[in-house]
């Protein structure tokens, strides 16, 4: 079961009072989930004629998220090597309106202290994790229960890449998964239409100077040894492209108990699988 902590309530106020736990300045990602309600999971194909900035939704070349496929081996290239992952880190701990979100503490505009990965001549800075269930990325035809999202960006905070980690539950009350072990008790969704980009939903929970080791989130996906790559964008609008996927091929066990407080907190976050067309899967 995932830990409990006390809960700051933050019912009315647009942003949180300490700028270095800013939910705001610390997740780019909560930005496109303002739950606006002009678009939705439940209804994905028609994003692009939405507004002019969501073109790339349907006229895109590199969208995501795509089907994967064990056949495909795994990639050669753009092995990751991962440093300052782990130890404990802190940040804020939420619901980024679909599911758990953890904002990693960074001082303004500055994200070279946070845990980076790189490949190749790239370097990249967790900013961010999230959970969409079901997953985003199916393989084989077949679907995870959850997936996480650990979104990284440049030293001048453009977003750059996203691992990500499917998660499904094990038999056995021996498969609790250490990283979620440590997690503050999951706080609920919560979806309230007409809230700007830059303000918080009215009954939405954060938790300040929350401490976790995301290292152990990499150990239960093997540490990314074997991984698909491909060139893709955000799952949801505006469809932003140029970012680099890694997903695991090795999915993370967690026990029942777990897996059913996960979703507890989740609502459906699953973008349509896209056509491949210039991704380059596992491609230099």
């Amino acid at each position: 079961m995932l830990s409990h902590l006390f809960l700051f309530s933050l019912l009315s106020t647009p942003a949180i009072s300490c700028p270095d736990y800013s939910k705001r300045q610390s997740s780019k990602l909560s930005e496109r989930a303002d739950n606006t309600a002009d678009w939705t999971y439940d209804i994905d194909y028609n994003w692009g004629s939405l507004r002019p900035e969501y073109a790339l939704c349907q006229t895109g070349t590199q969208q995501s998220p795509i089907a994967l496929s064990l056949a495909a081996g795994s990639s050669q290239y753009h092995r990751p090597t991962f440093e300052n992952y782990d130890r404990n880190v802190s940040g804020n701990w939420t619901n980024w309106g679909y599911g758990p979100e953890f904002n990693l503490a960074h001082p303004p505009n500055d994200y070279t202290g946070l845990p980076s990965v790189s490949w190749g001549d790239e370097t990249a800075y967790l900013l961010t994790w999230h959970i969409h269930a079901p997953a985003d990325h199916p393989v084989g035809g077949d679907s995870s229960r959850a997936e996480l999202h650990l979104v990284h960006v440049k030293a001048n905070g453009d977003y750059i890449a996203v691992f990500g980690i499917r998660i499904d539950p094990g038999t056995t009350a021996a498969d609790d998964n250490p990283f979620f072990a440590q997690l503050p008790q999951p706080i609920p969704f919560v979806t309230t239409p007409g809230i700007s980009p830059e303000e918080d939903p009215p009954g939405i929970e954060v938790v300040q100077d929350v401490q976790m080791d995301i290292g152990l989130a990499l150990d239960s996906a093997g540490r990314f040894d074997e991984f698909w790559t491909y060139r893709g964008g955000l799952t949801s609008p505006p469809c932003t492209e140029g970012l680099r996927w890694f997903v695991a091929q090795k999915v993370a066990v967690t026990s029942t108990d777990q897996m059913r407080e996960i979703l507890g907190a989740c609502t459906f976050s699953a973008r349509s699988a896209q056509p491949v067309w210039l991704h380059g899967v596992n491609e230099q």
